[in-house]
């Protein structure tokens, strides 16, 4: 016996009723929609939940696109350096100081001036702010991220939004 040979008993599968075959048998004239309405014709839009507003339309559109691998940073700028009490910065020592409130990276920016020099370590530093501190007679290091050097986490992972 091959899978070609196979077939269900006899008597176990029947015709389906073929319907609006004229008034003749079962089925015939409005075959089986009743009379008039909605399910009696063949003009239900795809998409119509019976006047819901539809899913299509209840979506958000949101534009563009959101990176999930895009890094954030704290930031942090010179004039905010200036009223640091010590001279050794790392992101350690500004959330101590309550200069910066989340974990994660830091970044220095370039607004303000320095005026002493400083040790500064972050993980990202702009051009000005680097110079700036340079200038001022201080160091800069750049840290490595967590993460190491593969590519970031995704959005929502642990190691960016502690």
């Amino acid at each position: 016996m091959k899978i070609h040979d196979l077939k269900p008993p006899a008597g176990s599968t029947r015709a389906r009723r073929r319907v609006g075959r004229g008034i003749a048998g079962k089925g015939g004239k409005t075959a089986g929609r009743g009379t008039k309405g909605q399910g009696a014709r063949n003009n239900i839009k795809p998409g119509f939940e019976g006047g819901q507003l539809p899913l299509t339309q209840r979506v958000p559109k949101l534009k563009g696109f959101k990176n999930p691998f895009r890094v954030e940073y704290t930031v942090v700028n010179l004039d905010t350096l200036e009223r640091f009490d010590g001279s050794v910065v790392t992101p350690e020592t500004l959330r101590a100081a309550g200069l910066v409130h989340k974990h994660g990276l830091v970044k220095v920016l370039g607004r303000g001036e320095l005026s002493r020099p400083l040790e500064v370590s972050a993980h990202a530093l702009s051009a000005s702010a680097a110079e700036a501190i340079r200038a001022a007679g201080g160091t800069v290091e750049i840290l490595p991220p967590p993460w190491g050097d593969r590519r970031p986490p995704a959005r929502g992972n642990a190691l960016t939004n502690r």
